[in-house]
């Protein structure tokens, strides 16, 4: 067996299995084997039910005290236990599992690990893991490996594939010379591969993925060197024209606001950069609701007036169809024609939308990816501005090389990294930052409380829908065992239907779901027939409702800094007052420490500093924390000493 060769020929993978491995990206051997854990599970001592923590992940060791009941459901079929230890009792609940029915009898005892919740006045775990109780010692070693999924793919599915290609792992070639890896102390890529599929222990892991955040980094840096390189090299031949930046000027008098000075600021980098005779690569760095998207439409405005096209791409269809609307109203008095692509639209209104971009009939055009597809062509494009998701490699840019002549490129970047990393992350890029908000913008009212808050916080949410408002509730990705991501947040929609009937308008999302059905909730959301929005964080970039006016985050210390002020920014959008509620369940001191910067600051920098200081060393059994997507792996904050020796591996390269 070769790395190269198909995943068909891994033994107990056939064409059905092949193909939904496909959806994950995994089509080779070699796809298969760099398609790491997202984390990992240790199994802790047992505690009492009584003492067992809400919204944790708990093992309690108890008796079957009912008989096993299934029940058909409106979405799953559902079976339900009840288990008792002496100091309380607690309802099991799996889905879809009937054959439970054979397995537990009133009287066994068993270990049951999972997430306790409260419904109502019961405690219930919702599809736990069980074992024996001399089973459960074994796993008391164990480090288990939790793969990102989706329909189709299992957990154990893709171990057993993993293990079946064990031994070819540890053959792998490795392209850090022995030199290199003996001055920066890291393991061969072998050995590194297998530990983070099959860690020993602790150490163990933590050595592997030092390995491979290198490896991450290295690439990514000799990459971003190889793109600078090259740009200084480029000449422009979409030079703004005079009369073109002239009639910017009446354009932003026309606004109903004024542009703040760093607004202002980054607009005139773009204009010098634009008429300079090179290439621009430029980065607009600011916090969430800084006004940067007005910046990227008058680059784009002027971009038109000067005779070239203008395309602005972002992560997903909801936000290009706001981006659309909000473009065509602004530019409608100036009769520049404004186009939507993106991949839900039909064959026939795509073919409408090459064929205008090919003639230049179409003068800026707005979508998802599908705007650098091979289909497209365009006349004359001059600017291509680009949210920090979609952010080129060098496969992009010599993509969108090959559709014209080398266009300026904009970036959008609302992640708050801390300035010793972005210069680092960014070096291919000029950088320019807006420091201030707009003015009229609300500060976001926070606060951090602990579960008992959560009646008052639901009795909130509702008297801000009662005044017309809409919130959303987000969930920790929880993956405990399959499935559990999606009955997390299903579970706790329907304790939110319970609470407030049929009064607020409860809908859930998360990843797992379809694109076209993410796309209706989202729009639904935006459109307003949705009060609450219970979500995990794909919510995070991607929709803009200035309507939602409440935040509430659930279990908010297993998230880093910078992803919770990234989540709190999807409100406080409009004029209205609006929240942010995090529900920290763990009362540490550390927790508490960590979430007053939240609480007391909204100043995405400062936060950003404040996280990387407050992380230490990398936490390997919690959820990833960055929301970064640059990377695999490799964290920028966990992992940021790794970051800087990679790039001293790179200088020393040159």
């Amino acid at each position: 067996m070769q790395l190269s060769d198909p995943v068909t020929s891994i033994k107990g993978i056939g064409e059905k299995t092949a193909l939904a491995f496909g959806k994950l990206n995994i089509r080779t051997v070699q796809d298969l084997i760099r398609t790491y854990p997202r984390r990992y599970l240790g199994y802790e001592t047992p505690v009492s039910i009584a003492d067992a923590p809400e919204m944790e992940r708990v093992t309690i060791q108890g008796t079957v005290c009912t008989y096993v009941k299934v029940q058909k459901g409106p979405r799953y079929v559902i079976t339900t236990l009840s288990v008792e230890d002496g100091s309380g009792s607690v309802e099991m609940v799996w889905f879809n599992s009937p054959y439970l029915r054979s397995t537990f009898h009133k009287g066994d005892t068993y270990c049951f690990t999972g997430v306790m919740r409260r419904k109502g006045k019961r405690r219930v775990m919702e599809h736990p893991e069980f074992y024996a109780p001399y089973k459960y010692q074994d796993m008391r070693s164990v480090l288990q490996p939790i793969y990102p999924l989706t329909a189709g793919v299992t957990n154990n599915q893709l171990r057993k594939a993993v293990h079946e290609v064990q031994p070819l792992i540890r053959t792998m070639p490795d392209p850090l010379s022995p030199e290199l890896r003996e001055e920066y102390g890291l393991i061969p890529l072998g050995q590194a591969v297998e530990s983070i599929h099959f860690p020993k222990d602790e150490p163990t892991l933590r050595e592997a993925v030092r390995r491979l955040a290198f490896d991450e980094f290295y690439q990514f840096l000799c990459d971003v060197q190889k793109m600078r390189e090259e740009n200084v090299r480029l000449s422009s031949t979409h030079i703004l024209k005079e009369e073109a930046v002239s009639k910017l000027q009446g354009f932003l008098a026309g606004l109903p606001y004024g542009l703040t000075k760093g607004q202002q600021d980054a607009l005139n980098d773009v204009i010098r950069d634009m008429s300079g005779g090179m290439v621009m690569n430029r980065l607009i760095q600011g916090d969430v609701g800084c006004g940067k998207t007005i910046v990227a439409a008058a680059s784009l405005f002027v971009t038109v007036l000067s005779g070239y096209q203008g395309a602005l791409m972002v992560p997903t269809e909801v936000l290009a169809m706001q981006h659309f609307k909000d473009l065509e109203k602004l530019f409608s008095p100036y009769r520049l024609k404004v186009a939507l692509l993106t991949g839900s639209m039909t064959v026939r209104q795509k073919r409408q939308v090459y064929e205008g971009l090919k003639t230049g009939e179409i003068q800026i055009v707005v979508g998802t990816h599908a705007l650098i597809q091979e289909k497209v062509e365009y006349q004359s494009l001059g600017l291509v501005v680009t949210d920090e998701q979609h952010r080129f490699g060098v496969r992009q840019r010599e993509r969108l090389a090959e559709k014209g002549e080398l266009p300026h490129v904009l970036v959008m970047s609302a992640t708050p990294i801390p300035r010793t990393l972005a210069i680092i992350l960014y070096a291919d890029l000029d950088i320019s930052l807006i420091t201030e908000l707009p003015g009229g913008r609300k500060k976001i009212l926070n606060c951090v409380v602990g579960t008992d808050y959560r009646p008052t916080a639901y009795q909130f949410i509702k008297k801000e829908v009662a005044a017309g408002h809409q919130a959303y509730v987000i969930c920790p990705k929880v993956e405990d065992s399959e499935g559990v991501e999606l009955e997390n947040v299903v579970s706790y929609a329907d304790t939110l239907h319970e609470v407030y009937g049929p009064s607020v308008r409860v809908a859930y999302l998360h990843g797992r779901m379809k694109e076209a059905e993410k796309q209706k909730i989202l729009q639904d959301f935006v459109d307003r027939t949705i009060d609450v929005l219970v979500s995990t964080t794909v919510i995070e970039v991607g929709i803009n409702n200035p309507n939602a006016t409440v935040m509430m985050i659930e279990n908010a210390e297993r998230f880093g800094l910078a992803q919770l002020h990234q989540l709190r920014g999807r409100v406080g959008r409009g004029e209205a007052q609006s929240y942010c509620i995090m529900i920290n369940v763990n009362q540490s001191e550390e927790s508490k420490e960590r979430l007053s910067v939240l609480e007391e600051s909204n100043d995405g920098f400062h936060i950003a500093a404040e996280d990387l200081r407050l992380r230490g060393p990398g936490d390997f059994f919690g959820v990833r924390q960055s929301g970064d997507i640059m990377f695999r792996l490799a964290d920028i904050y966990q992992h940021a000493d790794v970051l800087h020796m990679a790039q001293d591996a790179v200088l020393k390269k040159k």
